[in-house]
């Protein structure tokens, strides 16, 4: 079974657009639980420019599902997460400004620190998952880290499905590669970025032992003319089909 975590970065992205609390982050993540989501997934950054600290907060006590904090593993972060205690924490390698994850940890060069944040969180219960590419030796080097699971940055897949829909095969061998070295070292598989209803069902379909998909921008991009019942309805299909 393949759960969906939904990404409500975007609906905090648009209620600080104009101040307020409309449309209100609880209770869009109350109401994708409703309709069957799996998860909720926030990344809070430095500058609050979608999701701030009092997000985090209030969504606590409202998810009742996963909920899965991602972020840089700053101090900040630490002592966010370690006070939530959400079930999942996505390690992601982001400098402060970055517009939106684009790379995976290179997890040897960050080894050590790696490990001794994987080890304060799951010190707490809380499961630990590192965001990677497909290079299998970074994802051996993952595994070494005591992490639960890794985050397969799922861009450059979505790119290459796009750009040659007719060598799909092509854009999905890394991940199943990827996938399957990941579950021989022992780690559990997430995957996430760019993931639409157009190229979730290959991906689905072809990579073994997936847990999680994590979907924000996409997912509430295309509620805005599906409606966000049928949109998560239409994702939750490629995920269980």
């Amino acid at each position: 079974m393949t759960n969906l975590s939904v990404n409500v970065n975007k609906i905090a992205t648009l209620r600080n657009a104009r101040g307020g609390n409309v449309p209100c982050v609880e209770t869009v993540a109350v109401d994708c639980q409703r309709f069957g989501a799996n998860g909720i997934t926030v990344h809070p950054r430095p500058d609050e420019r979608h999701i701030t600290r009092a997000d985090v907060f209030n969504l606590r006590p409202l998810v009742t599902t996963e909920f899965n904090i991602e972020g840089y593993p700053s101090e900040d972060y630490m002592k966010l997460v370690l006070a939530v205690k959400p079930e999942q924490a996505t390690l992601v390698p982001d400098a402060p400004g970055v517009l939106t994850s684009n790379a995976g940890w290179e997890v040897q060069q960050h080894y050590d620190q790696l490990c001794d944040i994987i080890e304060r969180l799951k010190s707490a219960g809380i499961r630990t998952s590192i965001f990677v590419g497909t290079d299998l030796d970074n994802i051996r080097w993952a595994a070494k880290t005591g992490a639960d699971r890794i985050e397969l940055y799922t861009g450059p897949y979505a790119h290459d499905f796009a750009a040659d829909p007719a060598n799909r095969e092509a854009a999905i061998a890394p991940y199943v590669a990827a996938a399957q070295e990941a579950h021989n070292v022992g780690l559990g598989i997430n995957a996430g970025h760019d993931l639409s209803l157009d190229n979730l069902p290959y991906f689905k379909q072809r990579i073994p032992f997936l847990a999680e998909v994590s979907i924000g921008h996409q997912l509430i991009s295309d509620a805005l003319y599906l409606g966000l019942e049928a949109t998560i309805q239409a994702y939750l299909k490629c995920v269980k089909g």
